[in-house]
């Protein structure tokens, strides 16, 4: 009797500790390295169940959306691609004032979906910290917070994560790396108590990070070989003695700087934005399909590497490139409306190694996404192996 029960005083250790393990992969709302924004500010693109079996095509399983539209969650349904949701900057006064609103939110536009529709997290507003309207600053953590409270009120905290994405702006000295600070007027009030909470709950910093618009504000400084990740002598970090050959490693690695002044060192950084512009107006020579077909190939060929970064070689580089297809009703310069890896029609815009939709071929066109045979974990699917061993620890028993 005693020997049967340290087995299963045994047995039931190796079940918990596999049971956190596996709850911890199904929390992470990034699998993988390589990912994709789908913006949709445009009235010439392909519908939402194109843009699934071109996605499909391409092997792209990562992808981030502004919003929480129901026609791309229905299109999404059985693909097996990994969604992240969007909470417009819009809502988050209203969220963060009333806990129901943001429970009623949750429930209509992400529970209503799941399983059928892999939603692996919830991107709650979108460069806000840094930004003009100030009163979003005061409204973010709020909406923060009952967004998450929503989602583990329903059960869905080891499906879905909770994230904010953070232009550049909210950093100073960001050059060396190493020298990376938070904003003084960002700082203390509103960053640090929203990366307290990200600490609580496990999610990463995540960055939207542009080489492009780096070199665009300086020329004349910048090697844009530099931003290319071509071959160039890079630049040395005089604190750390680490060297840079590309500039998005060491806007990563500032990014780490930063969050390890604030003490938060463990935190995971992940770019949820990165590309270059292949049209632009005159003052914005840079972009250029050259330069957008370069910098984008050799991002998937960086990524492909699953490496880290200078100062943190151990955590790998996971990126959401910017984005699916150029937007033609986005305001601001032309670069804004041409960041697009696909033409409207849903053919390349230039060669990476990706393939569109063959506009010539009308069955392709007309090819559902659930027809290729998506195959991904349910929920339920995370559950088999455990209640597995623990059937066949039951049968030893008898």
């Amino acid at each position: 009797m005693m020997k049967s029960f340290w087995f299963f005083a045994q047995f039931l250790h190796v079940f918990l500790v596999f049971s956190t393990l596996i709850a911890s992969v199904a929390v992470q709302a990034f699998t993988g390295a390589y990912g994709i924004n789908y913006g949709r500010i445009a009235d010439n693109i392909p519908s939402p169940d194109k843009v699934a079996t071109l996605l499909r095509a391409a092997k792209i399983k990562n992808v981030r959306i502004y919003d929480a539209d129901h026609s791309v969650l229905k299109a999404f349904s059985g693909t097996g691609l990994d969604l992240v949701v969007g909470l417009p900057n819009g809502y988050l006064k209203d969220m963060s004032a009333n806990e129901d609103h943001a429970m009623d939110w949750v429930k209509e536009n992400v529970q209503a979906f799941l399983p059928e529709t892999r939603i692996r997290g919830i991107a709650v507003g979108n460069e806000v910290l840094g930004g003009t309207d100030y009163e979003l600053w005061g409204a973010l953590l709020g909406a923060v917070k009952n967004i998450y409270n929503a989602i583990k009120e329903l059960g869905l905290t080891d499906v879905v994560q909770i994230t904010t994405a953070h232009s550049q702006a909210v950093f100073a000295n960001s050059f060396p790396p190493s020298s990376c600070i938070f904003r003084d007027n960002v700082k203390q009030q509103y960053m640090k108590p929203l990366l307290e909470f990200f600490s609580e709950i496990g999610s990463p910093f995540c960055l939207n990070a542009y080489p492009f618009l780096a070199y665009m504000s300086d020329p004349e400084n910048i090697d844009i070989n530099y931003a290319l990740f071509q071959k160039t002598q890079g630049i040395s970090d005089p604190k750390t003695d680490l060297h840079y050959d590309n500039m998005l490693d060491a806007q990563i690695d500032a990014a780490y700087a930063a969050l390890e002044d604030t003490g938060f060192k463990k935190m995971e950084v992940i770019i949820t934005e990165t590309g270059w512009a292949s049209r632009g107006d005159d003052n914005e020579a840079a972009a250029t399909v050259n330069n957008a077909r370069t910098y984008n190939y050799n991002l998937r060929k960086r990524l492909a590497k699953k490496k880290g970064t200078p100062l943190r070689p151990k955590s790998v580089v996971k990126a959401y490139i910017f984005a699916i297809f150029n937007e033609n009703l986005k305001p601001g310069p032309t670069s804004e409306r041409n960041f697009g890896l696909y033409k409207p029609d849903g053919t390349i815009a230039y060669d990476i190694g990706f393939h569109g939709l063959v506009s010539s071929s009308a069955d392709s066109l007309r090819l559902s996404s659930k027809d290729i045979g998506a195959r991904g974990w349910s929920r339920s699917q995370y559950l088999i192996l455990p209640i597995s061993m623990a059937a066949a620890f039951l049968l030893f028993l008898r």
